[in-house]
């Protein structure tokens, strides 16, 4: 069976594509940059493909003999309906990395369309949202009769151009929770809060990150919210953003700020990603106040994100995932993320 890694050149499918070339299953190589996927398929000896996503006819053409698409070509607002809609056609599984809540939103959407084409429809196999979709299947283990759930990580990992790129786009919409099962839009830095991770207790604000989505079809827990460490002047700044949201948005705006982005480096190194592994914290609560609290460690998130991806991958390739939409978990188990290179086990506590 064949699998196709497109934006291959890209920060993250660069590191895919390297560590399929030494452990397998190698790809496929394919993005919209023929002289640079070239470049790459040359120097890791795999087939190449170049095509853009423009035209549906031609990108189900450029599948054919493809069991598995994974798309690493961001942002995926962009580029997901259309890889999603080429797979549905030529009956290819299809696999991602994003972390846009509207993504997996539709990937869900289409849910009916997959089961009749017998493709698996599974975004955000990478750190978004591997590791804390397994952490909400734990915790809603634990506490089966939970209504709230509260997710968090702590990493102090700069993050790659793409992903950049991707909260610039963002800004526009502020920060998003779920409520009563509903995704709602609240102004930045809303929602704060203290949270232990692991090293003392923090200042934290809540995200518009992918699990707002994901663990709700993981779990079906209705209230879901998504934090991350933030520094009070941090805080401060955010909140004072709500004022500008609207001027966010702009195209001139976010040109600016998307060409600041390219001046920066395309993402960690190795020897920075080995120097900062990430904390994950969650907490499922009860109606009656019964919490329960996870904690774990892994690896930096572009090392779990390839780790994820391949294994996941595999998974699929070997005719053992089901079809339709999927959250991570649902596909490999809760304890896959315990499972991948640099995780601690899994401590559950009762409060």
């Amino acid at each position: 069976m064949s699998w196709l890694l497109y934006g291959a050149t890209g920060y993250t499918g660069d590191l895919i594509a390297r560590e399929a070339a030494v452990r397998g299953p190698r790809p496929i190589l394919a993005g919209r940059n023929r002289a640079a996927v070239e470049r790459l398929a040359s120097e890791l000896r795999a087939e190449s493909r170049a095509f853009t996503l423009d035209d549906a006819a031609s990108v189900a053409q450029q599948l054919d003999g493809v069991t598995l698409v994974l798309n690493c070509a961001g942002p995926f607002s962009a580029t997901a309906l259309p890889m999603m809609r080429a797979c549905l056609t030529r009956g290819a599984h299809y696999l991602d990395i994003t972390g846009e809540i509207d993504v997996f939103e539709l990937a869900h959407r289409l849910d009916a369309e997959a089961r009749r084409a017998g493709v698996l429809l599974c975004p955000g196999v990478g750190f978004d949202v591997v590791p804390s979709d397994c952490l909400a299947a734990q915790l809603k283990a634990a506490m089966p009769d939970a209504t709230h759930l509260a997710l968090g990580f702590d990493s102090r990992s700069p993050t790659s151009r793409g992903t950049s790129k991707t909260m610039i786009e963002g800004l526009r919409s502020g920060s998003r929770v779920r409520e009563a099962g509903r995704i709602v839009s609240i102004p930045f830095a809303s929602r704060v809060r203290e949270i232990d991770f692991r090293e003392g207790r923090k200042t934290a604000i809540a995200i518009p990150w992918g699990d707002v989505s994901t663990a709700y079809y993981t779990t079906g827990i209705g209230n879901i919210e998504v934090y991350i460490p933030a520094s009070p002047r941090t805080v401060r700044r955010m909140q004072q953003l709500n004022r500008w949201r609207w001027l966010l948005g702009w195209q001139p705006i976010q040109a600016w700020l998307k060409r600041r982005v390219d001046r920066a480096a395309p993402g960690p190194d190795a020897a920075l990603r080995e120097q900062t592994p990430v904390w994950l914290w969650g907490e499922a609560r009860t109606a009656s106040g019964r919490t329960v609290v996870g904690r774990m460690r892994v690896a930096n998130g572009y090392t779990v994100t390839f780790h994820a991806a391949l294994g996941i991958v595999t998974r699929v390739l070997g005719n053992v995932a089901p079809v339709g939409y999927h959250t991570p978990s649902q596909v490999v188990g809760a304890d896959f993320s315990s499972r991948l290179p640099g995780s601690s086990p899994l401590d559950l506590s009762d409060r």
